[in-house]
């Protein structure tokens, strides 16, 4: 039987004189590979009608992490500082891609700057420089130090009893990669912890009540994700939930 698809939103990334439309490939290798999926890129054109042709053709969505931000309008946070790299035809697609992913059931999984997209679509809240909010550690990388550094793990994360990552972790403390300076300030309605970070930030997230898969990370399992115990069981869950997705719209 066919690979079920799962479409990743590009960003906008400016080459030479003309913007393209790209992806970071361990985000395709970990969906074709840890998903066992046909990754298929989907353009940030912030294109209604484009969202529901996509919608109508795919068995889940990744919504991968970028350097960029999320526009602070979008969840009534103050202006961003001078020198923010923002993406906003990358936000005008992918907050209404969330939206309209969860009203059809199709299964979602976002990572790092993905995860706060499915959090502001919902109706939640972001810290912009969560190094500064008191009680909160400096969670940014340091962009001078090699990958291998940058991408190893950093930090732990308290998983919750009885959830999703807990059950397939087998444990309930695992160590993450993550690398951010912006997080969850609020969790919008109807989104259920599943992770904290030892300063009580929230790295991790489903919908209590979705008709499909919905699952949020701060960190990023994508990395060599063949590595890593919780990862390939993140990448293995959400790749079966796009499989019975494939099937139901098959029948």
């Amino acid at each position: 039987m066919a690979r079920p698809i799962v479409g990743i939103p590009c960003d906008i990334k400016q080459l030479s004189s003309f913007p393209f439309h790209a992806v970071g490939e361990k985000y395709i290798t970990a969906v074709a590979g840890g998903a066992g999926a046909l990754p298929w890129l989907i353009p940030s054109l912030g294109d209604s009608e484009l969202l529901d042709e996509s919608l109508g053709m795919l068995d889940g969505i990744l919504l991968p992490g970028s350097p960029s931000n999320i526009q602070p309008h979008y969840y009534g946070g103050p202006p961003s500082r001078e020198g923010m790299l923002h993406d906003p035809a990358r936000d005008a697609s992918t907050l209404p891609l969330v939206v309209r992913a969860v009203e059809r059931g199709l299964p979602v999984l976002g990572i790092c700057r993905g995860a706060q997209e499915v959090n502001v679509a919902l109706g939640g809240e972001l810290y912009q420089h969560v190094q500064e909010e008191a009680g909160y550690f400096d969670h940014r990388e340091k962009t001078d130090a090699p990958l291998e550094h940058q991408y190893g793990p950093i930090h732990h994360v308290s998983l919750t009893p009885g959830g999703w990552l807990a059950e397939w972790a087998g444990e309930e403390r695992i160590a993450v990669n993550s690398l951010h300076q912006q997080g969850v300030k609020r969790l919008a309605p109807g989104l259920v912890v599943e992770g904290l970070a030892e300063d009580g930030l929230v790295e991790a997230f489903r919908m209590d009540a979705a008709r499909g898969f919905l699952l949020a990370v701060q960190w990023h399992p994508e990395w060599q994700y063949w590595n890593n115990t919780v990862s390939m069981a993140i990448f293995r869950a959400f790749g079966d939930a796009c499989r019975s997705h494939r099937d139901k719209r098959s029948e």
